[in-house]
C-alpha cells in the first residue's frame, strides 16, 4: 500500500511495508491540492519489474513503445539559436489554436534525444490533454552535432531559458510548462532556483523526473559495481559522440586515449569540464548541481523519485531545502528505478508509464487551478 501525504513527500509503502520519510512541510495550497489528488493514484510496480535494476531497463526498451514512432511524424522540425552560431532543433506539435492553448517543453537525458521513449511518450499525452508540445534535443543530440561546435552539458541553462522566451514572444504562447528528465530534469529545477522571484511571466510550471540534482554524487553512484551496465552504455555511446566531433572539428577535439576515459567523471573531467569553462569535473558539478538553488524556486515544480533508483542517491532528496520549499511538491516512491515507473496496469485512459502520466497531470491541474 501507498500513501500520500499533504506535504513535500509521499510515504511509499511496498509490499514489505517499508516507507521512506522526510520532515513534514506545508505546500502553498494549489500544490496541497494536487497531492491530495495524487494519493489516490499511488505507484505500483509491474510485477515483472519489481526492483529499481528492472525498472530501469524495462522502460528503456525501444522495442515495447514501438508504437511511438508514428508521433514523429507529426511534429514539425524548427531550430532555435541560443546563442551566436549555435543552434538547437525542436520538434513541434501544435494544437489547432495553438496561441489559446498551453505548452510543454520537454527535454531528454544523458544520451538522449526527442526519439527517447519517455519524450515522446510525455509528448503524446501532453498532446491528447490539449497541450502544444515542444521537444528539444540538447545540443549535438538527435544527429545535430553540425548545429554547434560546443557539447551539451548540465550548466546550459540558457538553453532552456531561449526555448522558453522563444515560445512565449515570438510564438506568442502565453503559458509554457517545462519537463526535464534526469540530467534535463536537473538543469530545469537549477534553471527554476535561478530565476528565483524573477521568472518569466509564460513559464507557469516545471517537473523533474529521477533529476541529478546533486551531480557529484550521481556520478559517483554510476561508478558502482553494480551498475556497469549503465556506465558501459553511456561511455560508449560518449565516446561515439566525441569522436564524430572530433571529425568535424579536429582543432577543437582530441580523441588521443579516449578508449582509457572508462568513467562518466573521467569524461567529463577531460572534455565537458574544460569545453563548458569549468576547471574540472569537481569544478562542473559543484557549479551545476541544483540543489544549492532549489530553495530559491518560485514556480510550482514537481519532483518524481523512486528510492530504488540504481543511478540518482535517495539522500540528497531529504535536504531541508526542499522540504522548506512549499513550492516544490517532492514525490517518492519505494520502487520505480531510474525513468522507469512502469506501472502494474493501465487504469482508466492513462497507460502503465506512471511518471508521464504524472507530469502531465501535474501541469493539467495547473492550468485548472490558474482559472483557464
Amino acid at each position: 500500500m501507498e500513501t500520500v501525504s499533504d506535504n513535500s513527500w509521499v510515504e511509499g509503502f511496498g509490499e514489505a511495508g517499508e516507507a521512506a520519510h522526510v520532515p513534514a512541510q506545508a505546500l502553498s495550497p494549489r500544490l496541497a491540492g494536487i497531492a491530495r489528488a495524487f494519493r489516490e493514484k499511488p505507484f505500483r510496480p509491474h510485477p515483472l519489474a519489481r526492483d529499481g535494476h528492472a525498472q530501469t531497463v524495462v522502460a528503456a526498451l525501444r522495442s515495447l513503445r514501438r508504437g511511438l514512432r508514428a508521433e514523429l511524424a507529426r511534429f514539425e522540425p524548427r531550430l532555435v539559436e541560443v546563442e551566436p552560431g549555435v543552434r538547437i532543433l525542436l520538434h513541434c506539435r501544435w494544437q489547432p489554436r495553438r496561441r489559446e492553448s498551453p505548452t510543454v517543453v520537454i527535454l531528454h537525458g544523458l544520451e538522449g534525444s526527442t526519439e527517447s521513449p519517455y519524450v515522446l511518450g510525455t509528448a503524446q499525452k501532453a498532446f491528447r490533454a490539449g497541450f502544444n508540445v515542444a521537444a528539444v534535443n540538447m545540443r549535438t543530440c538527435g544527429g545535430t552535432e553540425h548545429l554547434t561546435p560546443t557539447l551539451y552539458h548540465s550548466g546550459l541553462t540558457g538553453d532552456i531559458h531561449r526555448v522558453v522566451v522563444e515560445l512565449a514572444e515570438r510564438e506568442r504562447l502565453p503559458r509554457v510548462y517545462v519537463a526535464g528528465y534526469s540530467m534535463s530534469g536537473n538543469m530545469v529545477l537549477r534553471l527554476a532556483g535561478e530565476y528565483g522571484e524573477a521568472a518569466p511571466p509564460a513559464l507557469k510550471g516545471v517537473a523533474a523526473v529521477s533529476p541529478s540534482i546533486d551531480l557529484s554524487a550521481c556520478a559517483g553512484e554510476i561508478e558502482r559495481r553494480a551498475n556497469w551496465l549503465y556506465r558501459a552504455s553511456f561511455m560508449r555511446s560518449l565516446r561515439r559522440r566525441i569522436r564524430r566531433k572530433a571529425a568535424m572539428r579536429p582543432d577543437l577535439y582530441d580523441t588521443r586515449g579516449i578508449r582509457a576515459v572508462r568513467t562518466v567523471r573521467q569524461f567529463d573531467e577531460r572534455y565537458t569540464a574544460p569545453h563548458g569553462g569549468y576547471r574540472g569535473a569537481d569544478d562542473y558539478y559543484a557549479r551545476c548541481s541544483s540543489l544549492p538553488v532549489l530553495r530559491h524556486i518560485r514556480v510550482p515544480a514537481l519532483i518524481l523519485h523512486a528510492e530504488d533508483d540504481p543511478i540518482i542517491p535517495g539522500r540528497q532528496f531529504r535536504d531541508a531545502s526542499i522540504a522548506g520549499n512549499p513550492h516544490v511538491l517532492l514525490v517518492v516512491t519505494p520502487r520505480g528505478g531510474h525513468v522507469g515507473f512502469v506501472a502494474d496496469e493501465a487504469r482508466g485512459d492513462a497507460d502503465r508509464r506512471w511518471a508521464e502520466n504524472r507530469v502531465v497531470e501535474f501541469f493539467g491541474r495547473l492550468e485548472q487551478s490558474s482559472g483557464r
